[in-house]
């Protein structure tokens, strides 16, 4: 029989959270909802100590949206320090991150320095960890075709893409959180590899839009360049299990 765990959630109320802390109570194990809410905040140390006690692992999806890379790395580098500092004096396990495909190559991006920062803060901070690198989320195509789209067209960059379903995020850092540390990093994605152009397609199609999708090498990332293997993996994966057309009909 499988022995209970307490898993603490940091950011344990947004998309990718609220779905871990949902596996972890099916499964049978404690999940502390840990949220600036609910008085607990990584990037001040508020309410840490008293939710680490006891506890064997910590899944950190906590976020920031901005593009002020100078706030961001500061959001992210200090809150995995405050995190696996506490989690050191409380002896917890285990420590996993939620963080990008290639953020270190796309550092250009500032929401990907911020992620790299998190990276490297949680890599030298002495605490067994596993870093989670995933694609970009199902969930996220909407923005990227908001984000890309003029004068009745999308153009978008001339990329591979292989974006991942929110639920297979948080099923994999379950999985993480309750196995061994790597201490180092694994990569996660979809399990369908296809041009960045052909799923906006998919999505238009699904909405019933119309307008074209072009796709043009001279496109960034939001900031950042890129090559045709920049927001997917290079090497091995962890492979998915919902596809862009199984999410769009749910």
């Amino acid at each position: 029989m499988t022995k209970m765990k307490k898993v603490v959630v940091i950011g344990g109320t947004g998309l990718i959270g609220s779905k871990a802390v949902k596996l972890l109570q099916d499964a049978g194990h404690e999940a502390v909802v840990a949220s600036s809410r609910n008085g607990i905040n990584a990037y001040t140390g508020e309410g840490l100590e008293a939710a680490l006690t006891d506890a064997d692992a910590v899944i950190d999806v906590s976020n920031m949206m901005s593009f002020d890379k100078d706030a961001i790395t500061d959001f992210f580098g200090t809150s995995s320090r405050n995190l696996t500092s506490a989690e050191r004096a409380a002896s917890v396990r285990h420590h996993v991150v939620l963080s990008i495909v290639n953020a270190d190559q796309l550092a250009a991006n500032p929401y990907m320095a911020g992620k790299l920062a998190q990276e490297e803060a949680v890599a030298s901070s002495g605490q067994a960890f596993t870093i989670v690198r995933a694609t970009q989320f199902h969930e996220f195509i909407e923005t990227l075709n908001g984000a890309y789209a003029a004068d009745g067209a999308v153009k978008v960059p001339d990329i591979d893409f292989q974006p991942i379903a929110a639920d297979d995020v948080a099923a994999a850092l379950v999985e993480a959180a309750l196995g061994e540390p790597k201490n180092g990093s694994v990569d996660l994605a979809d399990p369908e590899l296809a041009p960045f152009k052909s799923f906006i397609r998919t999505y238009l199609d699904a909405k019933g839009d119309a307008r074209p999708v072009k796709a043009d090498a001279a496109v960034d990332y939001f900031g950042a360049p890129v090559v045709t293997g920049s927001l997917v993996p290079g090497g091995e994966y962890i492979k998915g299990t919902i596809t862009i057309a199984e999410w769009l009909r749910t």
